[in-house]
């Protein structure tokens, strides 16, 4: 439904600027008219939903993001879908909604942002200016020694310039103890290797020193007081403008969980489905629920029915959908052409929705996505249905690589079945 976009790096500064960005990012969504209106319905309620929490984290740019595609999608963008009628009603009540309640909200975090981008854009011009001034001062240092050594008849002087000695007028220097003489090592005599255990202990040469582990970097100079490369404080991974997937936290007992819930059609050889639903903290997604739909599963297929079931479940424990789980009794784990499609209804409403495929007779696990830059557009231009071919060159659907396996956490199962 939405396109990742990364602007995060594009090198905007200007406050102004930086808010038009933001706002482009949020209004960059599309409509597929062969998707079910439904699902932008129920996507839109998820959004909020997702808006709501970065707005109590105190993650404004995101909040500011979803509530910019939320009031796109359902004030211009789903009037484009043929189906529009049947859910106009909805639509109705949600506009009411954006205009009391969104719109105010947006509005507030726009200025609260524009504020934040012109503090941080204070300190942009001040660390440049700084940096200026830097720069300024080692050029007439550089001059100054120029001008110094030309004087001196172009031979630089080996005593640094800023080296300044006090002479104390009641502190005379003393002879030398003559006695120290008969210890100093010659060059001749200086011993080779590690063999100098017979040197007198008198402190003229200095002991041994491990350069294996030395730091040879303690001649550099230390840094100015400010980073000749530092920016304005955006670019951060926890931006929706990365337009990076974020990580989602995999339960490590939710397959084991679920085959024990499918195991009796797996007996069967049948194949059972659940959805995956949990919910966002700190800009990444935990998976918290597997919800069983009433199905109809059969050797290599499995529907779900009565979704409005798993719709009320989620609306009451404000849970999101985050992909999919089904089994394959009898085959290996790899998406169908049947489960490439179905996916596809799930990846467009959540980019980072993952498909978790249990083989249980090969005592394997995959964990798919279609592919962002091919598969995924590929799929939902495909029109037809049932099992058919679909070519394997590029791929269409690959490993996902945003998921992390949290062995502390416990899957919850919700079985509507019974």
């Amino acid at each position: 439904m939405s396109k990742a976009v990364n602007n995060i790096n594009m090198g905007i500064v200007e406050p102004q600027e930086r808010i038009k960005n933001l706002s482009h990012c949020g209004t960059v969504i599309e409509v597929d008219k062969n998707m079910a209106v439904s699902r932008y319905y129920r996507s839109g309620t998820e959004m909020l939903r997702m808006a709501n929490v970065y707005l109590n984290e105190g993650n404004h740019e995101n909040a500011f993001i979803l509530y910019m595609r939320y009031m796109t999608l359902f004030i211009e963008k789903i009037r484009q879908h043929p189906d529009f009628e049947s859910v106009k009603p909805q639509v109705k009540a949600i506009n009411k909604t954006i205009k009391a309640e969104i719109m105010p909200t947006t509005e507030k975090l726009r200025n609260k942002l524009l504020l934040q981008y012109k503090r941080e854009y204070e300190q942009f011009l001040a660390n440049k200016e700084a940096e200026r001034l830097q720069e300024q001062r080692e050029e007439a240092n550089r001059a100054k020694r120029a001008a110094a050594a030309a004087a001196s008849g172009g031979v630089p002087s080996l005593i640094p310039a800023n080296l300044h000695v006090q002479i104390d007028a009641n502190n005379q220097p003393t002879a030398p103890d003559l006695g120290l003489l008969d210890q100093v090592v010659y060059p001749n005599d200086f011993p080779t290797g590690t063999n100098r255990s017979n040197l007198p202990s008198s402190g003229l040469l200095l002991p041994a020193v491990d350069t294996t582990g030395a730091d040879r970097s303690s001649n550099a100079s230390s840094k100015p007081a400010f980073d000749r490369n530092q920016k304005p404080q955006y670019n951060r991974t926890d931006s929706l403008l990365a337009g990076s997937l974020r990580t989602v936290n995999v339960p490590a007992d939710t397959m084991n969980v679920f085959l024990q819930l499918a195991h009796a059609n797996t007996s069967k050889s049948i194949e059972t489905c659940g959805v995956l639903a949990g919910h966002l903290a700190r800009n990444e997604l935990y998976i918290t629920h597997i919800i069983a739909p009433q199905q109809h599963g059969t050797p290599d297929s499995c529907n779900t029915m009565h979704e409005e079931q798993i719709f009320d479940v989620q609306d009451q424990m404000q849970l999101i959908t985050l992909g999919w789980i089904h089994t394959h009794p009898t085959q290996t784990a790899f998406l169908s052409s049947v489960d490439l499609h179905t996916h596809c209804s799930y990846q467009m409403m959540m980019p980072e929705a993952i498909a978790i495929v249990c083989a249980p007779k090969y005592n394997t696990t995959g964990f798919f996505i279609l592919t962002p830059h091919y598969g995924l557009d590929y799929i939902a231009q495909c029109r037809q249905s049932g099992f058919h071919p679909h070519p394997n060159d590029p791929p269409l659907f690959m490993d996902a690589q945003h998921i992390k396996m949290d062995s502390q956490a416990k899957i919850k199962v919700i079985d509507l079945r019974r």
